[in-house]
């Protein structure tokens, strides 16, 4: 009987710890972790697969920036800082591998351990890592930085404190963070967090715009800098993880600069005349007409075109909702018909630019024209009485015949116009039943000249339909105080996206950002169905149910017609001196964050 029963017992434990199995191997501290499945890169990598660890170290490399700065802390809403503070000087935890989707893998943090279900989240710091001012990062260091940035930092950090149930120390080198919500991409985000050393920030105001150089853990100091003209970066030689498989290939000049010009119509102007050394082109009329001059022709520099497998992204004129008569969107529906992007293009670009046909354009995660179909219209169809035309039935934006009559689609803008009570009076004017005239403010940052021709040409086709559309040109701190206030009819508007969209999203259209200063959600969208398809991303345990919900967001986005979307382009140009080289093999992210001056060198005599 007693050995029956030590054979029952046996079997018991045996059958649990089957089950527990999979479990405790997730638990397990790991090297790197993975949005979907697991990361590509095995724990005994030697370098990122886009990074050349025989690239020579020295050298510099100069880049030209419209506009200015006025503060040097990058983490809060006060103040114009320059965005690379933010990646040269500081680090986050894990550092993200831009040849996949959504993979990190260890920094500052050695190994990263978590949950099935990702409820909780723990890392081990590397006992090297250390601030540029020789003070080791400690757990102290990591918990205080999560609470400064939730509490007193800019709103994009907001999102994700306001899902963390604790955070605590639980091992001299270990951080544990529990979340209170279902949200699997916390356990990344939160590895992507900036580490700030607590120390140097006692008896200062977090949130406030300062001068004060930044200390961080990254591979550069602010060496020296100049008020709105310039910065100069230096590589640090006693950085302590100089020699991380992860930073193999990586950081290798010797100084960074940043030069500022007042106005963008003047930065070309210097790079050809040699004041610094690499530009990006945005323009591919430009890029094909432009480049002749003797440096050039020289091959002094290079023009290299790289390519990329992203999605298009949102880039145009983005209409502020909060404002009538933009609330209607009949009335944004009407303005988007008025915009004519073939003759724009072919003015502007010589036609050689691809509309953004949708957010998530030009990748896997971008919606069909067509009707909804399969899970995304299983998504949908609970939101139906509250979508707008074509998010179930399918959407395509307005074409024009070329020319610059556009008569059709201004006659089809009229109609609209005229259904949502907008009429043109005697005088050519266009208003409304009570006679009040329809008129808009576009604002336009100084300098972006190319912005301000297309707005033009779209101001003079507004006048057709009775419409005075107002261009107002300010500097770029009154364009960062008017859009972060939300003071504005409509404005230029850029939001970039990953192939592993996530939190983020909220940040850029959810409801929270809407009445929140200096969020992304210019356009002031406030949608359940949104909410929605953001929630089920995050909550998606497969790739399958992680598109669907994203072609199903792209579709309520794209029908909801909250911007005039302009053009893409599937790779950068990036003109620059010869002795500028980066690998020959390109990250699927391609000139994306992490690539120039990540990856790139300076080769002297280069063959």
């Amino acid at each position: 009987m007693k050995q029956a029963f030590r054979y029952f017992a046996c079997r018991v434990l045996q059958i649990s710890g089957l089950v527990l199995l999979p479990k405790l191997l997730l638990a397990m501290p790991m090297h790197g972790i993975a949005m979907y499945g697991n990361p590509a890169l095995p724990s005994d990598y030697v370098a990122l697969p886009y990074s050349d660890p025989t690239a020579p170290k020295g050298g510099q490399i100069i880049m030209g920036q419209a506009g200015g700065f006025d503060s040097l802390n990058p983490w809060i809403v006060k103040g114009r800082a320059p965005w690379a503070i933010r990646s040269l000087v500081y680090e986050p935890l894990m550092g993200r591998n831009w040849d996949e989707p959504f993979s990190l893998y260890g920094l500052l943090a050695e190994t990263i351990e978590t949950d099935e279900e990702r409820s909780w989240v723990e890392f081990t710091l590397r006992e090297e890592a250390a601030f540029s001012d020789g003070s080791p990062v400690t757990a102290e260091d990591v918990i205080w930085s999560f609470e400064i940035l939730g509490t007193k930092g800019h709103p994009r950090y907001r999102t994700a404190w306001g899902k963390i149930a604790s955070i605590e120390k639980t091992g001299p080198r270990r951080v544990r963070i529990s979340f209170d919500v279902n949200d699997r991409e916390l356990a990344l985000i939160v590895g992507l967090r900036p580490i700030l050393p607590r120390k140097l920030w006692e008896g200062r105001e977090f949130d406030e715009s300062s001068l004060d150089i930044p200390v961080g853990s990254g591979p550069y100091i602010l060496d020296e800098f100049e008020t709105g003209k310039f910065l100069s970066f230096r590589r640090n030689p006693d950085y302590w993880g100089r020699n991380l498989p992860f930073n193999r290939g990586r950081h290798n000049f010797d100084e960074i600069r940043y030069e500022y010009f007042g106005d963008g119509g003047i930065v070309f102007e210097a790079f050809k005349a040699g004041e610094f050394t690499t530009y990006r082109e945005w323009n591919g009329g430009k890029w094909e007409t432009s480049y002749d001059f003797p440096a050039v022709r020289s091959g002094d520099i290079v023009k290299s075109e790289i390519p990329h497998k992203r999605p298009s992204g949102i880039r145009g004129f983005v209409f502020n909702t909060r404002r009538q008569p933009l609330q209607d969107w009949r009335v944004r529906d009407a303005l988007i018909h008025a915009f004519n992007f073939e003759f724009i293009n072919n003015t502007l670009e010589g036609g050689n630019q691809r509309r953004i046909r949708s957010y998530f354009y030009n990748s896997e995660l971008g919606m069909s024209f067509d009707a909804a179909t399969g899970k995304v219209r299983q998504l949908l169809e609970p939101f139906a009485s509250e979508l707008l035309p074509g998010a179930l039935e399918g959407y395509q934006l307005p074409q024009s015949d070329g020319t610059e009559r556009n008569r059709k689609n201004i006659r089809q803008a009229a109609g609209i116009l005229a259904d949502a009570g907008w009429n043109v009076n005697d005088a050519g004017v266009l208003t409304n039943s009570e006679g009040t005239p329809f008129e808009l403010e576009m604002i336009l940052v100084q300098g972006a000249s190319e912005t301000l021709a297309i707005a033009t040409i779209y101001a003079k086709a507004l006048e057709r339909l009775g419409i005075n559309l107002t261009l107002t040109v300010i500097d770029s701190a009154q364009y960062r105080e008017r859009t972060n206030a939300f003071d504005f009819d409509m404005a230029w508007y850029n939001r970039g996206m990953s192939l592993s969209p996530g939190n983020e999203q909220y940040l850029y259209w959810g409801t929270d950002g809407v009445s929140t200063p200096g969020s992304r959600n210019w356009m002031g969208v406030s949608s359940p169905a949104v909410e929605a398809m953001i929630g089920t991303m995050l909550a998606a345990r497969d790739r399958a149910d992680f598109l669907a919900a994203v072609k199903a967001l792209d579709r309520v986005l794209t029908s909801g017609r909250f911007v005039i979307p302009v053009w893409f382009s599937s790779y950068s140009r990036i003109a620059h001196r010869k002795e500028l080289k980066y690998p020959d093999y390109l990250p699927v992210y391609g000139d994306w964050i992490g690539f120039q001056p990540d990856v790139w060198w300076y080769e002297e005599n280069p063959g």
